[in-house]
């Protein structure tokens, strides 16, 4: 219907997150800049005028009847790149054995590690286009795509390779995929020295593949240390690599400061963070990044999103999709999780998975508005109230997802 990325929606009730400094803090996260009845038009992929009873023409036109248009959901945290399954480690878990346990006897994410080294390029782009497919299904626009599944230097340049080419797919109509360096996701207890040598070996052949490519760390106990963690973010900063941290899950290393210290992006997780480090995180530049769905499937326990949001953080919010501890590819349920258990406004949820995490990913001059210039991703929700994206549960679908104003997903 849209091959030209020329399209005018009429009529919709237009979230437009256009009100305010990017990124957003504190009250300034529930001015959603609503139309209640609002026009949208897009020209060569990009949202060209916004407002009602546009006087425009387009060669495609949409009567949205009243139903809510928000920007595309943007995912700044998924491990979407992966092989294998860990259904045996989801019933040990029912059983009773702890995310930690299984780790260090070889399975979590370890067991995905040895399905991923035995996959090929190919295999891994497909694995990623389907599962991103199920993410625009919810809404997902724009994901970030980690690797950390190779923990070897040829492994995960393959898995970098693999998100690269997932993001050039036509089925996923050039969804915008954000590659980042994970390779301290584990420790590989088979290669002797092998936090060095991912120190010095694969993150500069990561670098040279993909210059410029964000560097991110596990931090927790069984994981990567304190000290060793450090020693990747100084190598990676000085080779352009923007940060991000996994930290505070289960235990609180002092990554949270140490992150902070550095510039780092995000700090992802934050189950565990003390009160001490909330007003560190909120006084920052450095983002939050809440993955409730973690806390629903591990342990039971969720970031407190409410006390970093009153204290002035930036506070974004991901899926972290991945095979062992959120295997999910919905935004919207993350919403809802981050509603009931972190007790964010729908409001604030909505804008930590739009405004706030496109900021995190370096794309707000992109994605995460309806403002003239962005790119025309756009999703068209069959609901009237804005509220209804976090109050259903495992909800709502999406029911018409445009990428650059081409259709990428109809509910129908």
């Amino acid at each position: 219907m849209t091959g030209s990325g020329d399209l005018l929606i009429r009529g919709a009730r237009v979230i437009t997150l256009a009100h305010g400094a990017v990124p957003r803090r504190a009250a300034a996260m529930r001015d959603l800049g609503v139309i209640e009845q609002g026009d949208v038009l897009v020209r060569g992929g990009l949202i060209a005028q916004v407002g009602e009873s546009l006087d425009a023409e387009a060669p495609h036109e949409i009567d949205a009847a009243g139903r809510i248009l928000t920007p595309g959901l943007v995912d700044c945290h998924t491990h979407a790149c992966w092989a294998g399954d860990r259904l045996d480690e989801f019933e040990r878990r029912l059983a009773g054995e702890d995310y930690l346990s299984i780790l260090r006897a070889g399975g979590g994410i370890m067991s995905t590690v040895r399905a991923t080294r035995a996959a090929s390029t190919d295999q891994l782009r497909d694995l990623t286009i389907a599962r991103l497919e199920r993410m625009m299904m919810f809404g997902t626009t724009t994901a970030e795509v980690k690797t950390g599944y190779g923990l070897s230097t040829e492994a995960e340049c393959r898995m970098v390779q693999a998100i690269l080419e997932a993001g050039r797919s036509e089925e996923l109509c050039s969804m915008r995929l954000v590659p980042t360096f994970l390779g301290a996701h584990a420790i590989d207890p088979e290669q002797p020295d092998f936090m060095q040598r991912t120190i010095d070996e694969t993150l500069p052949a990561v670098v040279r593949l993909h210059p410029g490519i964000t560097c991110d760390a596990y931090c927790e106990q069984g994981a990567w240390p304190l000290e060793q963690t450090r020693r990747l973010f100084e190598r990676a900063a000085g080779l352009g690599c923007p940060l991000r941290l996994h930290t505070d899950q289960f235990h609180s290393l002092g990554a949270t400061a140490m992150a902070i210290g550095m510039g780092a992006r995000s700090v992802d997780h934050l189950e565990a963070i003390t009160a001490g480090d909330v007003p560190l995180v909120a006084r920052s530049r450095t983002a939050a990044v809440l993955l409730p769905v973690s806390g629903f499937c591990t342990d039971g326990r969720y970031a407190p999103g409410r006390a970093l949001i009153d204290a002035g953080a930036i506070v974004a919010l991901a899926t972290n999709c991945n095979p062992g501890t959120a295997p999910s590819p919905s935004l919207t349920f993350a919403m809802a999780l981050a509603c009931r258990m972190m007790k964010l406004a729908p409001a604030e949820a909505l804008t930590a998975c739009t405004v706030n995490a496109a900021h995190v990913l370096g794309l707000s001059d992109c994605v995460g508005r309806i403002v003239p210039g962005l790119a025309a991703d756009l999703v068209l929700w069959d609901e009237r109230d804005v509220r209804a994206l976090a109050y259903e549960v495992a909800g709502p679908p999406a029911e018409l997802v445009l990428i650059a104003g081409r259709v990428a997903h109809t509910g129908g």
